[in-house]
């Protein structure tokens, strides 16, 4: 382990004196030197499935938004992630909106965001995805538009991002749900037209996933899921952070989202074919079981690694194969039971 349980409760009150974003760049600094040190590390291989087609080691993985670009992908297998979304990558660079833009809510154990889709941009992002050695675990490229294009050449984006992306990356996401890229929400009206466009960007037979927004009502959800699936999207990811919330603008993460994030997995897991990725509010591993019981196949955690630390995806990963041994299942029969 990179970081001991012990040693993560003394560094935690001392990173928290820290500003968010600060303690974060201190983090990507340290694991980008495990990432040097260790550029293929060794994963056992504890809850596998197949999904896409692929081979995961376990579920759990880590969600867009941790890892911006930098991809210090060895690092996050080391802490025993079964699968990594690196993103949210623009075509082009682009600094995200004015600092401060990221602020914990630990009562609530939340985070509220406003990064704005902060990177280096395809090309140099694609660079990095390119010096990588294989991995343990499956790498998907999550991808979004500029702030300065209009959502009428959106599209185009999204293209030219994957087309980068998408040769160093075992899946890809289309974000058209985060709520700090103004009006970029709006682009789930048109989803059967962008899942087209991007299909047509990626390699043949590279799964293409779509991450939706949780404040939409359940049937314009169900609505743009349906689309999503008919126009050839493998997987949706539910659910994006929520601007429901009373803390200024941004996207909450964490706890409160859990209930929400919860039901939709339920929702779209009763409404589609296709897998559903589940993540928001997970926090332990009765959360994970939870969200893959409601239908998830896989699951995200990225507010949970803030506040219990590095040790959190093996602990997850340990806690279900508890609770699925408990209650006789394999972790394929488990995947809705609940819904």
């Amino acid at each position: 382990m990179l970081v001991s349980v012990s040693v993560y409760r003394f560094l935690k009150p001392l990173l928290f004196l820290l500003p968010p974003e600060a303690a974060h760049a201190l983090a990507t600094v340290f694991l980008r030197l495990v990432s040097w040190l260790s550029q293929r590390p060794r994963t056992r291989v504890t809850l596998p499935l197949k999904v896409f087609g692929i081979d995961f080691p376990s579920p759990v993985g880590l969600a867009a938004g941790m890892d911006k670009g930098d991809v210090v992908a060895p690092a996050w297998f080391r802490l025993g992630f079964g699968w990594v979304e690196i993103g949210t990558i623009t075509p082009r660079p682009q600094q995200g909106n004015p600092r401060p833009r990221l602020f914990r809510l630990i009562p609530d154990k939340a985070l509220v965001n406003r990064m704005g889709f902060n990177n280096a941009g395809a090309a140099n992002v694609a660079a990095r995805l390119a010096r990588l050695r294989p991995q343990p675990g499956p790498i998907c490229v999550n991808v979004g538009r500029n702030k300065d294009t209009p959502n009428d050449r959106a599209a185009d984006d999204y293209v030219a991002a994957l087309r980068e992306l998408a040769p160093y990356a075992q899946l890809a996401t289309i974000n058209v749900s985060s709520p700090n890229t103004p009006g970029l929400r709006e682009l789930q009206g048109s989803i059967a037209g962008l899942v087209r466009r991007a299909r047509d960007a990626l390699p043949r037979g590279m799964p293409l996933l779509v991450k939706l927004s949780p404040d939409e009502p359940d049937d314009r959800l169900v609505e743009i899921a349906r689309a999503a699936e008919a126009a050839g999207a493998d997987g949706i990811i539910a659910t994006n952070t929520t601007v429901q919330h009373e803390r200024g603008q941004g996207g909450l993460s964490g706890a409160p989202l859990r209930d929400r994030a919860l039901h939709v997995c339920k929702l779209l897991h009763r409404n589609v074919k296709i897998p559903i990725v589940g993540v928001g509010g997970i926090l332990s591993a009765e959360d994970a079981y939870a969200r893959i019981r409601a239908g998830a196949s896989l699951i995200q955690i990225y507010t949970a690694l803030i506040y219990d630390g590095p040790s959190t995806p093996k602990k997850i990963i340990r806690g279900l194969a508890t609770l699925l041994q408990r209650d006789g299942l394999t972790l394929q029969e488990a995947i809705g039971r609940d819904s």
